[in-house]
């Protein structure tokens, strides 16, 4: 039998970032989903994880694994299926180097994912989206940071992966009007930002700590800003916005809602949901789509488009029925 270990570190120390290019960010969330899988796995069986065996992750285990993110862990189906989808790729390499497991891979492959209903996205509207730009106190450097790094996510609908990820270099210089984003799939985008994002970087850069760090948002130790470090600083802004605006306290606020805002602002603008796509770097329109479920002012528009069927007014001539039949024959 093959040990877990020794294919598992080729897979996630050569094959994703060198065979395949992955980025950091998409190594570190496969480590997450295999640290969990292994654990997990190893605790069912009474073994070390350093002890289990390629078999060992068989379709029994795997079905286990997948119940415990959504019932202990209370994962979603969205994130059970993408920790399935990681296991899979895992598999699919094997097949090609460990000949042996070419059987266990096949009906690992076959696990199905599981479907979802589609809910409709919990998007800020455009009062709350201002209450939490001026959460930030901008007499502090934490503030000037802050509020750039909101700014910026907003203007530009990014994702905190990729908020956290920009560089110095990122920004256009000296005007800091266009910012180069390297998204999913290494899929670039350039794009305009407004006045009030460009001030709001030049303010920060201002008082930007000097350092090798060249991260664009730094953090209290001076190193790049983290997801979860950006995700904690927005919500403290939110808690703070919800004085403002009640209305945030009802909403679940995360970096993406910032991203689901600036999509609905941008297909509000522009009426063309390829423009959406394409400023938030999707590669597929499929993904922007969820964007049109709930944007009421799309649809407003293209009812107004629509003309009503025309429907003839309904009388009872020629209808068969026993109490207008008996009344015919007594008026007759």
């Amino acid at each position: 039998m093959t040990d877990l270990a020794r294919p598992l570190s080729r897979y996630l120390t050569e094959h994703l970032p060198h065979e395949r290019g992955a980025s950091r960010h998409t190594v570190r969330a496969y480590v997450c989903t295999f640290n969990m899988l292994v654990t997990f796995a190893a605790g069912r069986l009474g073994t070390r994880p350093c002890k289990l065996t390629v078999a060992d992750l068989d379709t029994d285990t795997l079905l286990a694994f997948l119940d415990h993110l959504e019932t202990d862990r209370k994962n979603g189906v969205t994130t059970r299926n993408m920790r399935l989808a990681s296991i899979k790729a895992f598999f699919r390499f094997l097949e090609f180097r460990y000949p042996q497991h070419l059987e266990i891979a096949a009906r690992v492959r076959a696990i199905p994912s599981k479907r979802a209903d589609q809910s409709s996205v919990d998007c800020l509207a455009g009062d709350e989206v201002k209450a939490i730009l001026n959460a930030p106190n901008r007499a502090t450097r934490t503030g000037l940071r802050d509020h750039a790094m909101l700014g910026l996510a907003c203007n530009a609908g990014l994702r905190v992966s990729e908020l956290v990820g920009l560089s110095l270099g990122s920004l256009k210089q000296p005007e800091l009007d266009q910012v180069r984003v390297m998204g999913k799939g290494r899929r670039g985008r350039m794009l305009p930002l407004w006045k009030q994002t460009a001030d709001a970087l030049h303010n920060w850069l201002d008082v930007r700590p000097d350092g090798a760090d060249q991260h664009l948002f730094l953090n209290s130790s001076g190193r790049g800003m983290t997801s979860r470090g950006f995700a904690k600083r927005l919500a403290v802004h939110a808690e703070a916005a919800a004085s403002v605006a009640p209305s945030i306290a009802t909403k679940a606020v995360s970096p993406h809602s910032l991203r689901h805002a600036c999509a609905l602002r941008t297909l509000e603008a522009t009426g063309d949901i390829r423009q959406v796509a394409l400023w938030l770097g999707h590669a597929s329109q499929q993904t922007t789509e969820m964007y049109l479920r709930i944007d009421p002012v799309e649809k407003l528009r293209i009812l107004s488009k629509q003309k009503p069927p025309e429907i003839s007014e309904g009388n009872f001539q020629g209808v068969r029925d026993e109490l207008l039949a008996m009344l015919a024959r007594i008026k007759g």
